[in-house]
C-alpha cells in the first residue's frame, strides 16, 4: 500500500512541475518539483528490482547452501541464503524452523 501511495506522490510532484512550468506561476519551484518526483519514482522502481522475495519451495539442487541464516525483517521467517555457481545469484529461501 505505501509504494502505492508513494507512486502518486511522486507523480503529484511531476504533474505539479509541469503545472507550474505551463503556468508560469511558482516557476521558480520547478526545479525542486522535478527532482523530487523524479528521484521519488526512480528510487520505488530500483526498490522493487533490488529486493529479492523469499522463495517458498526448496532450492533447486545446482543452488549450494551459504550457511547463512537470518530472519527476515519484513516477514519475521527464518531464512536460508543459497548461492547459484551458474549465474552467480543469491537465493533466499524460507527455512524450515528446528
Amino acid at each position: 500500500m505505501l509504494p502505492i501511495v508513494l507512486y502518486v506522490l511522486g507523480a503529484a510532484l511531476l504533474v505539479g512541475a509541469g503545472v507550474a512550468a505551463l503556468t508560469g506561476l511558482f516557476v521558480v519551484f520547478v526545479p525542486q518539483l522535478l527532482l523530487a518526483g523524479v528521484l521519488l519514482i526512480v528510487g520505488l522502481a530500483i526498490e522493487r528490482w533490488r529486493y529479492k522475495p523469499l522463495i517458498e519451495s526448496g532450492p533447486d539442487g545446482a543452488w549450494t547452501d551459504t550457511g547463512e541464516r537470518f530472519v527476515d525483517p519484513a516477514s519475521g521467517r527464518l531464512t536460508a541464503v543459497y548461492f547459484d555457481p551458474r549465474d552467480g545469484a543469491r537465493h533466499y529461501v524460507v527455512a524450515p524452523r528446528g
